[in-house]
């Protein structure tokens, strides 16, 4: 706040101006990235900008929160926040859907509205410093605010229609006139009595505690007329063991408050009667958690939920939400709350009476139940809380140390009902207070306080007396202060302290001052009463204490050591008397003589040497050895003392003894005062009070009337007016009148709290352990527990017992709020400070008379640990009050374990049973297991490269465990390293909390748990496994010799058998498995197998467990993190099984049958392992054109995201060190690094161990040969015998050659099985068969393909796509595994069309010629359907006049075919820059076209036809018979006999028509005769063919066209154009010009020669 500094050079200048008002306010108000601010108001702590703020929002908007902020303006610096608060739109607008009405009824929402109505701000304290505020982040809103800074009225209002024309306008001011009602202000009066301050951590200085409502009662605020808001100051006393406590006794201090606010009575009604409705539901509804925990009886469990539904219901009924006419300052959005509140309430009504009515299952009512508590949540929010929350501070010596908020309306009574007062109105509630913005996030507790708090309006004041306790009291006080001078005391060596001060000493007061306040009068006269609250001895609230003397000698360098001239000092030099003149004070005895202090740096006899340096005559330093120079040497002598315990007479009668005259003394001013004077004291002071009483009023409400400060006479001491101001500004809050509360009665209680066990707790040693104890705290008292070693899980087992407490007020009221015992657990460390694990509280149990029967029940009490869960403590307490004040009545004192450890008694404690623990473990090096206290260690595994299994299998321990569920210890597993140097550090644990599903009953008949299988197998000797396969092997050859004569057969068989490899392979299975029928035809209908498609992960199937029935995996993590709030790290895992059951209490009876008996053995088992890896769907696109290329680099897929892989790996591996597969799936880049898109982990060793035969699915037919051929190492009957042995059942035995078979008690024959299906030549012999079909019938993992997801490391939560595949698992000791599938994807075939064009006839003659004919210009053109990149053209059959065109010319199309889809694969790319080809597939179809040929312009379009090759349209033979009616009208499939597939005909010929459109109907447009003929590569190669009439020109040879001689081009022909167009057309023409030209020729020369032959005539020459 810049102007600081021009303030603090006109003060120096001698200007006055008032600080106050130095802010120069503005409003920045936040939405959804957009932001507006008002004008800035200068100098003005009371702005009124009046400024309407548009913001431009589109609903729904992702924002939910408009965020105001407060700033004040600076010139030079960035701007100060003054605070932020936010509007939270959920809580003021509706969209209409929160309450689901039974009644169908659209629910109306309402627009977000808000106000007028105050806001309040919180932030950093009040102080103002130029230095820069360490709490500036709670003024942003981080964290929550510390203290109030103001308040700003605000409207909200949302219009739907039209854009304003500013974004900030003036408000006009018809409607600043509307607001003035909102803003009509009534007094309040807040009282509050602190009945306890205690866990303070540390003594100090003297500790205060300030009340403040807004700025009511902050003693930083001089706008307020100062008031009695804070209390006394007091010294921290000890508790005897961990704690200080404020030793207050009977007199508590009061803090009284008046305060002026808006009167929304109507608003916090509602929200207390919510509160109060949702909270009584909530206490019901423990209870019933609690009953069902216990495992109650059924009519117990009915009684209660009765009990709550009822409850509910008349809740509703009888607490009304108040109605809202004729309430001042309502505002729209009150009175849309009210309609949703009862629309709330109205449906959760309904529903308790449909629960009533209909309710059978407990558990489903309680997610109902949860879900009304939810929706009571949500309505019991009041967003217009115009009234400032109570804050509490607490002061050390003038500094705020701690707060506390505690909302208005939870202390706020009302006239409305009993059940509209706050929660904690008039009731004493306990406060945990915590440091502003505290980083350690609640680590410590400042101080825990139980204070009574009330708030009412000024005009119901009078029903306080009704809730007031005790007796209060007002005082005036003052100090009298003297100095000791040249051994008098007196004023005159006060230095600058004055002779009467208040508490503080720095401001100056007299007795004549003080004028009470109005309405208040004197009560008797000034008396001395020194304050005992600030008096302490150094002994004060200890049970051992040490004293102590330096004991002083002197000498000359190198001479001997004399007594020094003050023998006996303290630490400090002070002169103190001698240890024979120290007497021990009455109510201690002493422990031992004086001895000196051995344990500090000194010599063996206790001395410690130093040199004197002027002016001082004591050592600055010590040294432990002595040299020549030393001239002083001192030690310590001390002698410790204990308490009496019984002593307590002595110790109050010593109480009072003080100075006679009410002196106390200090060493110095300033420093800690205490009663007795001792010869260093050189300052004393004493207390004078005079007592105030209520001139004409009666009962508690007189202490509001304590406004103003005690009035103060001042005396004319200056004449300037400013100085005169501003001291009477420094006494304004001085003497404020202290008040307190007089108890007369007090009661004394005893206090037993049963500290049973906790359970998970934080690891903080670096060993994954902690060595926990309990401090348990209650009011100021406090007692420590046994400290456990090294455990997460202790059980303490004790009752510490509190013999004697005192407890003011009445005991009804404190049963129906009684202080809560607080337990703060800590880490025992040797070296370096305790750590805290966590803390936790717990309500005692209070029994006002000891018959009261019923003991408390143990709980498990959440413990919290920065905020943060962290385990759970099981614990109970009573509260019994003593009433003769003797301990028989008491119940019996608890057994004891030790001189004074108590157990926990019985019928508190859980009813234990003896109890045998099994643990096979599997993986891990070595292994402790711990549960309830015993423990027991594997041995130790030698190598964990080699093979990770424990040597021994079974573990056996036996517990006594609770009978309980609830109350049972967790299962505590760590893993041991046995390093060299003896050191065994634990390298993880994990901690099981739940035991029911380990518990078994040991005497089941079947012994389910005879694991064998593959296990006991492999363990067999190699002899017996020789065997075994030398008869596979004959009946292997039996199998091939009886199928190799139907192999034969087969070979004599027509094509289309052979074909079977071609149309059937495994995508035909896995197609017909998942329903794709058009991809796999040929393959269903020669009924085959088909197998499982698991939409999901195989572990995920739920009747396979997870695969976890052989053993669990649980993850093993390491203790303390360093990076706090991360999990903790994940270090390993361990794999095993438990059971549990419970042995005989009987010594005598035989214990029951161990339940892991048959176990696989220890060694590691090389295995071969074929992942088949289908295809993956939905890849997250890693390229930015979306594509995806996958698979092992080389054969990469380019451009999908649905990649279809097909590819089968092959690896050998050793179970269980590579027992987790990883599958990657990788985006390939030519240039940069392939990034990877997913990944999935398979734990193999859970697929191998299984019983669920998950190492190979069993197919569903048995077959030897064929695309099903049996791929497992075991026949069907042996892993059929082994299933039985696994079952305890006696072995299968087949009858009849294997027909029938009795297996379990029951006979199954090969009939049932295969009565129905198609008997096709692959099938193995009956035996088999018969066995495989009654392995399927026992729950055994089929053959499948599971669908795994892929998850990313950076996105682990997020699924980066799917993989369809699955994994075969074959122990190499068994023997070789039978081939594998070939899953390779369908490779398309290179198949060539060859079309051959003949002739056309009936074309369209589209033009016509110079000479008018009608003619065209025929060419075909003929392309297949996707690759039009190939399309080809005939030559032009020029001049056609009838329409019919000659071409003998042949189109060569090659295409891929892929024969099992009958469809084509087209590869081709996207984009010119695409580096790979994009695949598609299309159906086979050929395009034929009929064009005419234009040089000069577009060639014309005559017709066309598309043929599906698969589906062919019978061609005609003649023309005549060809027309439109050969089309098909419907889609190809029509009739079967029309259309043939023309890969099964391979050639065809005839004619097809050519059609086009015009005006939506088909009109022929030419015909065409064609040749059809598809050959596959090798035909292609035995008989090649060129396109065109091109080499080479054969099957068949196409000879030129022989067309008619009119078809020529007249461009490139001049004499056949001359021949065939000018002749024809004008031949008379020509010949009539010849003809006229031969005789105008010979009329020419006739005139040419005539003259001359004339003249000739005439003249003759010759003669």
């Amino acid at each position: 706040m810049d102007d600081s500094i021009t303030q603090s050079i006109k003060e120096a200048f001698g200007g006055q101006e008032n600080k106050k008002n130095l802010v120069d306010p503005f409003v920045e108000a936040w939405f959804a990235g957009k932001k507006l601010c008002t004008q800035i108001i200068e100098k003005n702590a009371n702005p009124e900008w009046n400024q309407q703020l548009n913001l431009q929002v589109k609903f729904p908007s992702m924002c939910d929160r408009i965020k105001l902020m407060v700033f004040d303006w600076d010139r030079l610096t960035g701007n100060d926040a003054i605070g932020t608060t936010y509007l939270d739109l959920n809580q003021i607008a509706s969209s209409g859907g929160e309450v689901e009405g039974e009644t169908g009824e659209s629910e109306m929402g309402f627009l977000p509205s808000f106000g007028p109505c105050y806001i309040n701000l919180y932030g950093s304290l009040r102080e103002f410093s130029g230095l820069p505020d360490p709490f500036d982040d709670l003024n942003l809103g981080k964290g929550e605010g510390a203290a109030y800074r103001g308040r700003i009225l605000v409207e909200l209002s949302t219009k739907l229609d039209g854009k304003p024309d500013k974004s900030v306008e003036e408000i006009p001011s018809d409607d600043l006139l509307v607001v003035q009602k909102y803003l009509r202000r009534r007094k309040f009066c807040l009282c509050a009595v602190f009945h306890s301050a205690t866990m303070i951590q540390e003594p100090g200085e003297p500790i205060q505690f300030e009340v403040s409502l807004g700025n009511y009662g902050n003693k930083m605020d001089l706008t307020c007329k100062p008031l009695a808001s804070s209390t006394q100051y007091s010294c921290a006393v000890f508790d005897g063991n961990n704690y200080y406590y404020l030793p207050w006794g009977d007199t508590k201090p009061v803090v009284a408050i008046t305060s002026f606010w808006e009167d929304i009575s109507h608003r916090l009604d509602s929200l207390n009667i919510l509160l109060f409705i949702s909270n009584r539901l909530q206490v019901n509804l423990n209870a019933l958690k609690f009953a069902v925990q216990f495992k109650a009886t059924d009519a117990r469990l009915v009684e209660i939920w009765l009990k709550l539904i009822n409850q509910l219901m008349e809740d509703i009924n009888s607490f009304k939400i108040p109605d809202l006419e004729g309430k001042p300052n309502l505002t729209s959005l009150d009175l849309q709350m009210k309609k949703l509140r009862d629309k709330a309430l109205g449906s959760i009504m309904e529903g308790a009476k449909h629960l009533f009515e209909e309710a059978t299952d407990v558990n489903k009512c309680m997610s109902v139940i949860e879900g009304w508590l939810e929706k009571l949540a949500q309505i019991a929010e009041e967003p217009q809380n115009s009234m400032p929350d109570v804050v509490i501070w607490m002061l050390r010596g003038g500094k705020r140390i701690a707060y506390a908020r505690v909302p208005a309306h939870q202390v706020l009574y009302s006239s409305y009902c009993e059940q509209a007062c706050g929660q904690y109105c008039g009731k004493t509630q306990t406060v945990f207070m915590q440091y502003p913005l505290d980083a350690k996030k609640g680590l410590k507790i400042p101080v825990k306080i139980r204070v009574n708090m009330w708030l009412g309006l000024a005009a119901e004041e009078k029903k306080f007396n009704h809730y007031a306790e005790g007796v209060f009291n007002v005082f005036a006080e003052l100090y009298e202060n003297q100095a000791q001078v040249l051994g008098k005391w007196g004023t005159t060596g006060l230095l600058n302290r004055s002779k009467f001060s208040d508490v503080t000493g720095k401001i100056k007061l007299k007795q004549e001052y003080f004028m009470p306040p109005v309405g208040w009068e004197w009560e008797g006269d000034w008396q001395v009463d020194p304050e005992k609250t600030l008096l302490s001895e150094a002994d004060a609230g200890h049970t051992e204490f040490v004293d102590e003397v330096y004991e002083n000698e002197t000498r000359f360098p190198g001479g001997e050591w004399k007594v020094a001239a003050e023998p006996y000092t303290d630490v400090n030099g002070e002169k103190v008397p001698g240890p024979t003149e120290i007497g021990c004070p009455p109510g201690w005895k002493w422990e031992d003589n004086w001895n000196f202090d051995g344990n500090r740096a000194v010599d063996e006899k206790g001395w410690e040497y130093g040199v004197t340096i002027p002016p001082d005559d004591k050592p600055k330093s010590w040294v432990a050895c002595e040299k020549m120079y030393h001239v002083h040497r001192r030690r310590r002598m001390v002698r410790p003392r204990r308490k009496i315990p019984g002593a307590k007479a002595a110790d109050a009668s010593k109480k009072d003894i003080g100075d006679v005259e009410g002196w106390e003394y200090s060493s110095l001013i300033g420093w800690k005062f205490h009663r007795q004077q001792k010869s260093s004291d050189s300052f004393r002071r004493r207390r004078w009070r005079r007592k105030m009483a209520p001139a004409n009023r009666v009962g508690a409400s007189a202490i509001f009337k304590l406004e103003g400060a005690l009035g103060v006479d001042m005396e004319g001491k200056s004449d300037e007016k400013g100085t005169q101001a501003e001291s009477s500004i420094k006494q304004f809050g001085a003497n404020t009148p202290t008040v307190s509360c007089t108890f007369d009665q007090t009661n004394a209680y005893h206090l037993r709290v049963y500290v049973y066990q906790a359970r998970n707790l934080t690891a903080l040693d670096s060993d994954s352990f902690s060595d926990p104890y309990v401090h348990v705290s209650f009011l100021h008292h406090s007692q420590t527990t046994e400290t456990v070693k090294s455990t997460l899980n202790p059980t303490w087992d004790q009752s510490l017992l509190f013999k004697n407490i005192q407890i003011y007020g009445d005991p009804q009221s404190l049963t129906q709020n009684p202080p809560k015992v607080v337990m703060e657990i800590f880490d025992s460390d040797q070296v370096g400070k305790d750590e805290m694990l966590g803390r936790s509280t717990c309500v005692p149990l209070v029994k006002l008379t000891s018959g009261m029967d019923g003991s408390p029940k143990l709980l498990w009490e959440p413990v919290t640990h920065r905020k943060a869960p962290a385990g759970e403590i099981l614990v109970a307490a009573e509260l019994i009050l003593k009433s003769k004040g003797d301990e028989t009545e008491l119940p019996l004192v608890p057994p004891k374990r030790g001189e004074k450890l108590y157990m926990v008694p019985q019928g508190v404690r859980p009813v234990v049973q003896l109890t045998a623990i099994e643990l096979a473990p599997v993986t891990s090096p070595s292994l402790v297991v711990e549960c309830g206290g015993e423990r027991v260690q594997t041995a130790v595994i030698k190598n964990m490269k080699k093979c990770p299994n424990f040597p021994g299998n079974v573990l056996f321990l036996k517990v006594l465990l609770p009978k309980e569920e609830m109350y049972t210890p967790p299962i505590v597993l760590k893993i041991i390293d046995h390093r060299p140097f003896g050191r065994k550090p634990v390298v993880g644990q994990c901690t099981i909390s739940s035991l029911e599903e380990f518990r078994c009953d040991p005497y089941v008949a079947v012994t389910e748990v005879a694991v064998s299988s593959k296990a006991s197998l492999m363990a067999a000797s190699p002899r017996d496994l020789h065997i075994n396969i030398e008869d596979g092997r004959r009946q292997l050859l039996e199998a091939q010799y009886m199928f190799g004569i139907s192999a034969a057969v087969g070979k004599m068989a027509p094509a289309s058998q052979r074909q079977e490899k071609e149309t059937v392979d495994w995508w035909s299975k896995f197609y017909a498995s998942r329903g794709e029928r058009e991809k796999c035809r040929p393959y269903l209908d020669k009924g085959y197998d088909t197998l499982e498609v698991y939409e999901h992960e195989l572990e995920n199937v739920s009747e396979f467990m997870g695969l976890t029935d052989f053993c669990k995996t649980f993850k093993l993590q390491r203790g303390k993190n360093e990076s706090d709030g991360e999990d903790p790290s994940v270090v390993g895992e361990f794999k095993g099984c438990f059971k549990i059951y419970p042995l005989p209490d009987d010594p005598g009876v035989p214990p029951p049958p161990r339940q892991f008996r048959e176990l696989p053995d220890s060694v590691s088992q090389e295995c071969v392992v074929r992942i088949y890896v289908v295809q993956a769907i939905d890849l997250q696109p890693k390229d930015n054109n979306g594509s995806k290329c996958i698979d092992d680099r080389d054969h990469y897929l380019p451009n999908t995201v649905n990649p279809v892989f097909g590819r089968m790996f092959e690896m050998t591996c050793f179970l269980p060190q590579d027992k987790d597969l990883r599958i990657a799936v990788y985006d390939f880049d030519l240039l940069t690094r392939d990034e990877k898109v997913g990944e999935t982990v398979i734990d193999v060793e859970n697929r191998f161990l299984s019983y669920f035969g998950s190492n190979c699915g069993l197919p569903q037919t048995y077959c030897i040969s064929g695309p099903n051929q049996w791929r497992d190492q075991l026949k069907p009957s042996q892993i059929l015998e082994h299933h039985a042995r696994l079952k305890g059942l006696s072995p299968p035995r087949s009858e009849d050659n294997g027909n029938t078979l009795s297996f379990a008690g029951r006979l199954y024959c090969l009939s049932d099985f295969e009565g129905n299906k198609e008997i096709h030549e692959h099938l193995g012999p009956p035996n088999e068969r018969i066995a495989l079909h009654v392995l399927r019938t026992q729950g055994l993992v089929p053959e499948h393909v599971e669908t795994r997801t892929l998850y990313s490391t950076f996105q682990p939560t997020l699924p980066q796509g799917k993989l369809q595949m699955w994994v075969d698992i074959f122990p190499k000791s068994l023997g070789p595994p039978g081939p594998p599938f070939d899953i390779s994807p369908r490779k398309a075939k290179k198949h060539f069309l060859r079309v051959i064009v003949w002739n056309t006839t009936d074309v369209v003659l589209d033009e016509t010629s110079i000479t008018g004919e009608n003619m065209s210009d025929i060419y075909v053109k003929g392309w297949m359907a996707g690759m039009e990149d190939d399309k080809q053209k005939t030559d032009v059959h020029y001049r056609s006049l009838d329409g019919d065109g000659n071409f003998n010319w042949r189109f060569v199309f090659g295409f891929d075919y892929l024969p099992a889809e009958q469809l084509c694969l087209v590869s081709k790319k996207e984009h010119f820059w695409s580096l790979d080809k994009s695949e598609f597939r299309v159906p086979p179809k050929l395009i034929v076209q009929i064009w005419d040929n234009d040089k000069f312009s577009l060639d014309d379009y005559l017709g066309a036809i598309e043929l599906d090759l698969q589906h062919l349209i019978n061609p005609s033979k003649s023309p005549e018979k060809c027309s439109l009616s050969m089309l098909p009208d419907m889609p190809p499939p029509a009739k079967s006999e029309q259309h043939k597939s023309l890969f099964d005909q391979k050639s065809v010929r005839g004619w097809w028509p050519c059609y086009m459109e015009k005006d939506g109907k088909k009109e022929i447009g030419g015909k065409v005769e064609l040749t059809l003929e598809i050959v596959n590569e090798k035909e292609a190669d035995e008989r090649p063919a060129g396109k065109g009439r091109d080499e080479p020109n054969m099957n068949p040879k196409l000879d030129p066209p022989k067309r008619p001689e009119t078809s020529f081009f007249w461009f490139t022909n001049p004499c056949k154009t001359c021949k065939f167009i000018v002749w024809r057309r004008f031949k008379w023409l020509f010949i009539g010009l010849v003809l006229l030209i031969l005789v105008l020729l010979f009329v020419g020369i006739l005139l040419y020669s005539l003259p001359n032959y004339i003249s000739m005539k005439i003249v003759k020459p010759f003669n």
